[in-house]
């Protein structure tokens, strides 16, 4: 399992500006809580599914099998 960022500089630029407006927590969540906090919990979860392979809800990371 590898867990890398998106080959996409552009999303990856604008995904990284938006967590640090918002202090860490996901630019795409309305919700600023521990379950939104980056690496959210929906990808850390996704993340422990070995059978998972794709992005994370922002597409900033992705997690190669």
């Amino acid at each position: 399992m590898k867990i890398r960022l998106n080959e996409n500089e552009k999303v990856v630029k604008m995904v990284k500006e938006g967590l640090k407006k918002k202090n860490g927590y996901c630019p795409c969540r309305l919700e600023m809580n521990e379950d939104t906090k980056c690496m959210c919990k929906e990808f850390r979860e996704q993340i422990a599914d070995e059978n998972f392979e794709g992005y994370c809800h922002c597409m900033l990371y992705y997690k190669e099998k």
